[in-house]
């Protein structure tokens, strides 16, 4: 191949992949440099008071929704995951699977009020307004805890753990009496019901496998699962567990979100791709657009009243033998990519 070839063949590439990304609702907008120590993992919008929350394995940052600035830090977890917010109690919740607990704090003063016990890496957390209970899953013990939001956080104690036959990362509820949740080491995933808090169901994700994101389209009983291993995008019946869909994704998919404003469903992956997908026909999906983000990029958080994106990573040191290239010192970042013109 000669060397024009070679360059008009980059060229053609380039050209439509800024196509792709130039075709679909999403466009890159501001990256937030925050800094500071520890990992990170699910970040978790509150569109009300416009605000982020952003575990870092020893402590939650709360950031400015517009600016990235941070307005606090919770200190004293281990090695935290995730964050729900229950407004009406001025309530937040953070997974800690380090220490086996959720410790709850005050969102007007981001105070520690106590903690609750649950089990071995305590993970993915939501709040299920239906049932007015936090759906905590809980990946080495392979168990879903629901938790009443208005439990003593001195003295209460989360309801009984709910066997899943597998290892969850994440989950949805359709608020109609079911939680779905996703099984990564059976390629399944687990139905629980609300009134019973029973499982009644497994369903398989193939042709994916390795299931770790989770979102769910209520209004036409979507599920909407990122898999690993094959990389895909998988739609699934919530009322017959069908495989209706599956789409390529990109590598190293952590979450799943649904935007019911742009009728999207996303897909964030570690090698710094945010896939976005789309029902263009009842039972037909489409990728309409593939946005490159950052390395790193794996979780992510929706505001679903501006649906901006937000993507936590870092900058990255060049990797050593085989295990995954560590992040440098204080370089972490909040990539934030828009989609049209959402709320202010």
């Amino acid at each position: 191949m000669s060397k024009l070839t070679f360059f008009v063949g980059l060229m053609l590439l380039a050209g439509s992949v800024g196509a792709q990304e130039a075709a679909g609702p999403y466009h890159l907008g501001s990256i937030f440099k925050v800094g500071g120590t520890g990992a990170w993992d699910f970040l978790t919008v509150d569109a009300d008071r416009k605000l982020l929350y952003v575990p870092r394995s020893s402590h939650t940052m709360v950031l400015e929704e517009s600016t990235g600035k941070q307005v606090a830090d919770i200190p004293g977890q281990k090695k935290n995951h995730g964050v729900a917010i229950v407004p009406e109690l001025n309530r937040g919740f953070i997974t800690d699977g380090g220490d086996a607990c959720v410790y709850i704090f005050d969102t007007k003063t981001n105070e520690i009020l106590g903690k609750v016990a649950a089990k071995e890496d305590a993970d993915g957390i939501i709040y299920d307004p239906s049932t007015k209970k936090l759906l905590v899953v809980c990946g080495d013990a392979g168990v879903l805890i629901p938790i009443s939001p208005d439990v003593d956080p001195k003295t209460g104690k989360a309801d009984e753990a709910i066997d899943l036959g597998g290892k969850p990362e994440f989950l949805a509820t359709d608020g109609a009496g079911h939680v779905y949740i996703d099984l990564v080491d059976k390629d399944q995933v687990a139905v629980v019901d609300t009134k019973t808090w029973k499982v009644t169901d497994h369903w398989p994700v193939a042709p994916g496998g390795s299931p770790v994101g989770m979102a769910m389209d209520t209004e036409h009983h979507r599920l909407f699962i990122g898999c690993r291993k094959p990389q895909k995008m998988i739609v699934i019946s919530s009322e017959d567990g069908k495989v209706i869909a599956d789409l390529p994704i990109g590598a190293g998919v952590d979450a799943t979100v649904f935007d019911p404003g742009t009728g999207c469903a996303l897909a964030s992956c570690r090698d710094g791709t945010l896939t976005a997908i789309k029902e263009s026909s009842p039972g037909k999906f489409e990728v309409v657009q593939t946005v490159t983000t950052k390395t790193g990029a794996r979780t992510m958080g929706l505001d679903p009243k501006t649906h901006a994106i937000y993507l936590p990573t870092a900058e990255f040191l060049p990797a050593q033998g085989k295990s995954r290239p560590a992040a440098k010192p204080d370089s972490f970042m909040i990539v934030v990519v828009e989609a049209g013109k959402g709320e202010k």
